[in-house]
């Protein structure tokens, strides 16, 4: 496979012009701090010399050069969100986001180029401080109108273009102007010059304001820019500004810019501030056709904009996106027309149907093909971020109903959409406003989102408590949020070991969903009952119930219910001792994922192809999946998937002869896992050390353990994948342990499951209450390191207690 890109940097739109010395002396300055702000005024050209700047350095950081882009958000949190996505990185259950990025970037030499943080300096302080101070090997390039005030920050100035002479015309202004005038399409011969002199210092040298005006050639000589721009410094000069000289220019310089546009042609460029990021044709004609524009006139219009550089596009003209500087004089203006609130109140109302009709032809419709799906889901992820500004306004405006159904159609906000817990920052926060005029209805359908995200961060108990909130809210007509939650609780309840609960709920959204003829839900339904028959180790059945979501998710199309079916029946295939099927049955998920590109679940899936083909003894095809996972894992910062890889990786060295790199690879996972909160032992790794000392002797396999506890997860899992054996290699079969981490009543529970029994009739058997039996049964779950009754019954029975 080629080699992943070490850079993120955008293809530069036109030819760099001037700053020699600067490049020359920042690209110096790496060599020296580790920390460099470009601080200056809105238009100077921070952004483009900062790229340019990042560009010379990529041999030097053989990690990647990563540019994270901050202009278009508005909350401090999202900071690191940014970063995160931009390095790949998942958010971890459970584990503060800026300490999985940390955890990412500790071992690599690579530079971030944090652009545009003045309106989040001090987050960006914060976390740039954390990352500097963690990882030794990182460098931070950032732009700003204003200092991050760090300890270890050098503040660089960038100074405007350099001006000419008088008289003369050798300068960065004038070759800026001239080489963007060309570009333009004209052509200015040297009668031009002395205006273009007096034009570059009255600018100033100010990139921006140099590019908008070279614009304009077209139409205007260098002469009447010149005359126009002077009238409007003397205009703004005498208004008794307070702001800075250069910002005064500046904003001469887009102010100027704007008055030369047609009226409407103004209209839409301060309506086209409303969006968060990057907009297509199709949204800005739905949000910014009002009149005096007609839907009709949009097309045209915006291609004025384009033509006039005001608005950037893409090659093929389908995505548009305004300057920042422009952007931020846009609202301004949209302010000063009364528009902004109209404006983004329909922004809001356009990003609910949008979401609605990309929900219903990606969830709820029968029959549409997965190509259509799978357009209506990337759709949907890539409003994210205008979904984020439209939230942010219905909190502000206090309207809950709308923000509500915004959030209750959005699946770019769950982890379907690979987002696994944002869902509930937006729903708590606006269930915390007025709802005296939001139905109850409303509110139940929004709770079981919320549900659904609690269960994503472990939050169980709260997660069970919202769901059937959220149930008894709904209304029987409500059958879609219904059969979700009855199977989001057969998830909770099975992890929460209440397995008796969970077939109930199973049960019930099946009955929902066959009732409606919801496709979906009659797969997860089938899902829940074949988890549930699993647990309880029905084999049979929950072989049966599999088969039968599989069939109904194959119906509908949707991959990510495929997968999870197809999962479901390795699960069952893996409990009953069948590894080949089990192992066909994961493989029938990769693609799935890979289509959905979520990552976490494809690094999951491939790691547990990677353990069966071990204990298959496809050792070519275990050490293929396992690199694949590892990769995912760590380029994605999941470190419970890596520490699932080396687990994954010690049962592949032992399968292959090597035990003393199997004691290594489950030491350096029991360290990562402790890590980020996983203290429990497991009877695996039990198992592991007892094997260790039976052959290796308690001496060597001491030192083999705490050599495995300091060897770092990447060097552990090195040592398997590339055959960098510590003994010679030939292949053994695993002895039984002769010890057992269970207490006497879990021994004693773990040899009833294997008769089949249900929680009543062992908590008859033993004379306790079903409820102490399910706690039981999930505490040795945790110490097992499993996931069903069937794979604690399949352990009893091959360890006689």
């Amino acid at each position: 496979m080629p080699d992943s890109p070490r850079h993120n940097l955008p293809a530069e739109p036109n030819r760099f012009v001037g700053r020699e010395r600067d490049l020359d002396d920042l690209s110096a300055l790496f060599g020296e701090t580790r920390v460099v702000t470009l601080c200056g005024v809105g238009g100077i050209g921070k952004t483009r010399l900062a790229l340019r700047v990042a560009a010379g350095l990529m041999s030097a950081y053989p990690d990647g050069v990563w540019l994270v882009e901050l202009a278009r958000f508005g909350r401090p949190e999202l900071v690191e969100q940014e970063i995160a996505r931009v390095l790949g990185v998942r958010e971890e259950t459970g584990t503060p986001l800026l300490d999985t990025v940390t955890a990412r970037l500790r071992a690599l030499r690579c530079l971030l180029l944090l652009d545009n943080c003045e309106h989040l300096v001090d987050r960006c302080a914060e976390v740039a401080t954390t990352l500097v101070a963690a990882c030794p090997r990182l460098s931070v390039l950032a732009t700003s109108r204003e200092p991050l005030r760090i300890a270890s920050e050098l503040i660089w100035r960038v100074p405007p273009l350099d001006l000419p002479d008088p008289g003369a015309a050798d300068a960065e202004s004038v070759h800026l102007f001239m080489d963007r005038a060309v570009a333009a399409g004209t052509r200015l011969g040297p009668e031009s010059l002395p205006d273009v002199v007096r034009l570059c210092r009255a600018l100033d040298g100010l990139p921006l304001a140099l590019e908008l005006a070279a614009a304009r050639t077209s139409l205007l000589s260098p002469g009447q820019i010149a005359d126009r721009i002077d009238d409007r410094f003397s205009l703004l000069t005498t208004g008794g500004r307070t702001a800075p000289a250069r910002q005064r220019t500046l904003l001469a310089a887009v102010e100027w810019s704007y008055d030369l546009l047609a009226a409407k042609e103004q209209v839409l460029l301060r309506r086209l501030s409303v969006f968060a990021r990057g907009f297509d044709l199709d949204l800005a004609e739905q949000v910014c056709a009002e009149r005096p524009i007609g839907g009709a006139e949009i097309v045209d219009l915006l291609g004025g904009l384009v033509d006039k550089s005001l608005v950037l596009c893409d090659e093929r003209r389908r995505r548009y996106w305004l300057l920042e500087t422009i952007k931020r004089y846009a609202v301004e203006r949209l302010e000063q027309a009364g528009e902004l609130e109209v404006l983004r109140e329909r922004h809001l109302n356009v990003l609910c149907e949008l979401q609605e009709r990309h929900f219903t032809t990606e969830m709820v419709t029968p029959g549409v093909p997965w190509p259509r799906r799978f357009e209506a889901l990337t759709a949907s992820k890539d409003l994210l971020d205008d979904q984020r500004v439209a939230l942010d306004w219905a909190a502000e405006s206090g309207n809950v109903p709308l923000g509500l159904r915004l959030c209750a159609t959005s699946t770019g906000l769950l982890p379907i959409g690979g987002n696994l817990t944002e869902i509930v920052g937006w729903i708590e926060r606006l269930l915390s406003l007025d709802l005296t005029h939001v139905p109850v209805e409303q509110v139940a359908h929004a709770k079981a989102y919320l549900a659904y995200g609690l269960e994503a961060r472990d939050e169980l108990s709260r997660s069970l408590e919202v769901a059937e909130q959220s149930l008894a809210g709904l209304s029987p007509s409500n059958e879609f949020p219904r059969c979700v939650m009855h199977s989001l609780m057969v998830v909770v309840l099975l992890r929460m070991g209440r397995a008796d609960q969970a077939l109930r709920h199973a049960e019930e959204g099946l009955a929902l969903a066959n009732a409606s003829g919801d496709a979906w839900n009659q797969a997860a339904g089938l899902a829940g009952l074949s988890a549930v028959a699993l647990t309880r180790g029905r084999l049979r059945e929950a072989q049966r119930h599999g088969e039968e979501a599989l069939a109904r998710a194959r119906e509908h199309g949707h991959r990510w219910i495929m997968a999870r079916s197809a999962a479901q029946l390795g699960a069952v295939a893996e409990a009953r001792g069948d590894l080949v099927t089990a192992q066909a049955q994961y493989e029938m998920a990769v693609p799935w994922l890979r289509d959905l590109g979520s990552d976490p679940e494809l690094a999951r899936c491939l790691a547990r192809i990677g353990r069966v083909a071990a204990m298959l003894h496809e050792f070519g095809i275990a050490r293929e999946r396992l690199a694949a996972s590892l990769a995912l894992a760590r380029d994605t910062g999941q470190r419970q998937g890596v520490a699932r890889c080396l687990v994954g990786l010690s049962v592949l060295a032992e399968y292959e002869g090597d035990l003393e790199g199997a004691v290594l690879a489950a030491a350096a996972a029991t360290t990562l896992r402790e890590a980020f909160g996983q203290h429990s032992a497991t009877i695996r790794i039990e198992e592991l050390l007892g094997r260790a000392r039976t052959k290796l002797g308690d001496g060597r396999t001491m030192s083999l353990w705490s050599r495995g506890r300091a060897t770092s997860p990447d060097d552990a899992a090195r040592h398997v994948l590339e055959g960098e054996r510590l003994a010679p290699r030939t292949p053994v079969a695993a002895e039984p342990v002769k010890h057992s981490l269970l207490t006497a009543r879990e021994q004693e529970i773990a040899a009833l499951l294997t008769r089949g029994l249900s929680n009543r009739a062992i908590a008859e058997e033993l004379v306790i209450s079903p409820a102490t039996v399910a706690r039981h049964i999930a505490n040795i779950m945790e110490k097992l390191g499993y996931t069903s009754r069937a794979q604690i019954a399949v352990w009893a029975s091959e360890h006689p207690l």
